[in-house]
């Protein structure tokens, strides 16, 4: 889906036209121009009942509906605006279907539109209320992937979406593969959220190498859970992750390739004892891990390299807060003190409040994260209330 047709256009005449169905491809005939508030507002509004046409047609032809798979940009005017606005249709129409979210965040250090700030931070509002799950995919961490891991001087968008394909294949394995050790969507939902806004998780793979490299790519299961532990094989920038410090609410460890159950128990184990990861004291967290015995596919187009054994980590870690506090919140606290640019998306429908509304909002989120780490676990159960009941 999206605003203008150059892409869908691309797209229906580029080398996967025959594996496309044209009839879902979807496109209006003006873009949003880089604002939330005419891909949320006006222009979306044009198409969305196209959108929900499609949405309907597809659905019921379902046996049974396993849940949402919704990837976009919250950088830009459409993957924010238009993207917001059909998560709302689907919260409507399908309440109790999960809804899992790929969000493409921009990089702290290049922007693409000076307004960026202003997109991140109302993209980001809608997905605290309508998405159960939100994989963090943040533009940054990407690149250094492709430069410092594959060694590709100048990576261009296709080598980052050849990453984010990785992911989306990784995550969606249990839906096409069925093993025994497999967890269906709602079910992951209940291992790694443990509040309903504490649901954006970081994401990771090891061993990521290029082609060249495969020869002296780690192979040990214990290896591999080790490279799924360090932040610079994550999808989401975290320089300063403290391993002690930044604790796991829930770890979900997806293991491809010739890995038995019990090199999987063991890894996990020598991973706590060696202070790679630790858990938040409140909260019984525990690893997860699904096996899979089929290896990870290398297409001739890829720019990593084929290895027996691979891993794929979802973790919801505290550490992502920094990401809201430093680079969203404190990026549009510089652009809206000037009140810059903020007429564009007045004059699109929007109101001064919503801005204050979505800023308050990440503001909790941070908090909450805090809060989290601040809880001291008790083993008193027998306090009283005012009321002398016990809680």
């Amino acid at each position: 889906i999206d605003l203008e047709p150059n892409v869908i256009d691309e797209a229906k005449n580029g080398p996967l036209k025959t594996i496309l169905n044209f009839e879902y491809l979807l496109c209006g005939k003006e873009d949003a121009a880089n604002n939330f508030a005419r891909g949320y507002y006006t222009i979306g509004r044009q198409m969305i009942d196209k959108v929900s046409d499609s949405l309907r047609k597809l659905t019921d032809n379902c046996d049974h509906i396993m849940g949402f798979l919704i990837a976009h940009s919250i950088g830009g005017g459409t993957g924010s605006g238009l993207g917001a606005l059909i998560l709302e249709q689907l919260q409507k129409y399908y309440k109790r279907v999960p809804k899992i979210g790929f969000e493409i965040y921009p990089s702290p250090i290049v922007s693409t539109c000076v307004v960026e700030p202003y997109n991140v931070l109302l993209g980001n509002h809608w997905l605290l209320d309508y998405t159960n799950i939100t994989f963090v995919l943040e533009n940054a961490a990407l690149y250094d992937i492709c430069q410092k891991k594959l060694h590709i001087v100048k990576p261009d968008i296709n080598n980052l979406n050849r990453l984010v394909a990785k992911m989306f294949s990784w995550m969606a394995q249990s839906c096409r593969l069925y093993q025994y050790t497999s967890i269906d969507l709602d079910e992951m939902q209940a291992k790694l959220v443990p509040f309903p806004q504490i649901h954006f998780m970081t994401t990771g793979m090891g061993p990521i190498v290029s082609k060249a490299d495969v020869i002296t790519a780690p192979n040990t299961v214990e290896d591999i859970t080790d490279e799924c532990f360090k932040p610079s094989n994550w999808f989401v920038q975290c320089t300063d992750f403290d391993p002690i410090k930044d604790k796991y609410m829930a770890i979900l460890t997806q293991y491809r390739g010739n890995v038995t159950s019990k090199q999987a128990h063991l890894a996990h184990s020598w991973a706590r004892q060696n202070g790679k990861c630790s858990l938040i004291e409140w909260c019984p967290t525990g690893f997860r891990y699904e096996l899979d015995d089929t290896p990870v596919t290398i297409l001739e187009a890829d720019d990593m390299g084929p290895c027996d054994k691979t891993a794929f980590i979802i973790a919801n870690n505290t550490s992502i807060s920094r990401m809201f506090a430093k680079r969203i919140a404190q990026k549009f606290d510089y652009l809206y003190s000037q009140q810059a640019f903020v007429h564009w998306y007045l004059g699109e429908g929007m109101e001064q409040e919503q801005f204050l509304n979505a800023r308050g909002d990440l503001g909790m989120l941070v908090r909450d994260y805090a809060d989290i780490l601040s809880e001291e676990p008790t083993d008193d159960l027998s306090e009283k209330d005012e009321d002398g009941d016990y809680w």
